[in-house]
């Protein structure tokens, strides 16, 4: 149950982050600090950050736990990645993405 916990709310960040409009102002470009800005504009790129970011702070939440070990530090990155990008294309505002392509004959 720990890792849904996790899961659900690094990709909670992540959307929050890449696609909130209340996030606007404060969002940096795509070129700020030669591109890095990109960061903030990719559900891949920030959702590994996000899972660094949550496992640092899992000492103080209840809803997961990880053992403080650097092999664990990269894997919440990766997995976090991998599951934010994973839910951000199957899923937008509207509910599940279906994407029909119907051949012209």
């Amino acid at each position: 149950m720990d890792l849904l916990w996790f899961i659900l709310s690094c990709y909670g960040l992540t959307f929050l982050v890449v696609y909130a409009s209340i996030f606007n102002k404060i969002r940096p470009s795509k070129e700020w600090l030669w591109g890095l800005g990109k960061v903030f504009h990719c559900t891949l790129c920030f959702g590994y950050w996000a899972g660094k970011f949550m496992f640092l702070i899992s000492p103080w939440t209840e809803l997961f736990t990880f053992d403080y070990t650097v092999a664990n530090f990269f894997i919440c990155g990766w997995v976090s990645a991998g599951t934010s990008y994973m839910l951000s294309m199957v899923l937008d505002d509207e509910g599940i993405k279906i994407n029909s392509q119907h051949k012209s004959q």
